[in-house]
């Protein structure tokens, strides 16, 4: 499954990345055709690690949009290194992805 899109750039001294995730983010207040409640589905946890080590925790709720997208700098990285993002949602499903940083 290619739930997420990513890029992790270097720039100047820090590394810019970007992260585009597939996930419906359902706040469970919202209704469907047939009048009944669409059930919560929602991102609640996203890491990021830099070579294994982390360096960003999120706790998400319902108020994140469909199809979030993430855009967040790293100090003392460079070409080569490796960045990964994992995302947790409220069913127990879970994705993760890596990327190399790139130069710019």
């Amino acid at each position: 499954m290619d739930n997420m899109k990513m890029r992790a750039q270097l720039k100047g001294d820090f590394v810019e990345v970007k992260v585009l995730m597939s996930h419906p983010m359902e706040t469970g207040r919202r209704k469907d055709d047939f009048d009944r409640l669409v059930p919560a589905h929602f991102v609640q946890l996203l890491t990021a690690t830099l070579n294994g080590k982390a360096v960003l925790e999120a706790q998400w709720g319902t108020g994140v949009s469909k199809n979030p997208y993430l855009t967040f700098r790293l100090k003392g990285a460079k070409v080569g290194d490796i960045v990964a993002v994992t995302w947790y949602d409220n069913h127990g499903a879970t994705a993760t992805q890596d990327i190399a940083v790139t130069s710019a």
